[in-house]
């Protein structure tokens, strides 16, 4: 059988997968153009107090979706019971009439892929419109779209410094990031970057940059919403 991943939100309502970073904002708009995007799933940590993917603040995630224009389904949870609240927001959106799950993976295996197994779980599709793109590419075409991305979590072991946080990607950074060695879309965990403005939000996302902060070999820019 032939995987259709990478258009598996043609012409289908679907729930998108949510981190607020460049690679979940690049799915959702590819999946936009051919389907209709009916909310965001975006998981908290057990608190409630960040999201489990890019520690954001809830408010700030809000405030995307809420200049984006879609509603959030949202849950807190526990690494060990993470994969079971992940189900029940994906039937909760079967049950409001979405057939797929959008993610913004780039490299997930073509078998043993973890979302193709609980969107099956949940009697839904998958659409991954990045899969198996070039990651050069895939961040370039971002960029070139006229979204704005901050980074705001490096990790110091695998060639970012302090000095990236806050730093927004461009054509010239993505060269820097290349020529020091560095995944220019962070696929091997090397950053992460939060979205703040670009051609699927109605107005940009205002933030305010706190004071960094260090947990071992990782250190992260807190953002909060400037209100």
């Amino acid at each position: 059988m032939d995987i259709d991943w990478k258009y598996g939100a043609r012409g289908r309502r679907f729930i998108a997968s949510f981190s607020g970073g460049k690679d979940s904002i690049l799915a959702l708009y590819k999946a936009m153009q051919e389907g209709e995007a009916m909310g965001l799933i975006v998981m908290m940590e057990e608190e409630g107090k960040r999201s489990r993917s890019h520690g954001l603040p809830p408010a700030l995630v809000q405030a995307q979706a809420d200049s984006i224009g879609l509603p959030i389904y949202t849950a807190a949870a526990s690494w060990t019971d993470y994969e079971k609240v992940f189900l029940q927001l994906l039937e909760q959106g079967k049950s409001q009439g979405a057939e797929v799950l959008v993610t913004g993976d780039l490299d997930m295996p073509a078998h043993g892929c973890w979302h193709d197994k609980i969107a099956q779980n949940a009697g839904l599709g998958l659409g991954m419109p990045l899969w198996e793109m070039d990651h050069k590419e895939a961040v370039l075409e971002f960029i070139h779209l006229g979204f704005t991305t901050m980074v705001v979590t490096v990790n110091l072991s695998l060639g970012m410094q302090e000095d990236d946080l806050g730093r927004v990607l461009t054509d010239e950074y993505i060269e820097e990031l290349e020529t020091r060695g560095i995944d220019p879309c962070g696929e091997g965990g090397e950053f992460h970057t939060t979205v703040i403005d670009g051609p699927l939000f109605k107005y940009p996302v205002s933030v305010r940059q706190g004071e960094i902060l260090r947990q071992g070999e990782y250190a992260f820019l807190p953002l909060e919403l400037d209100s």
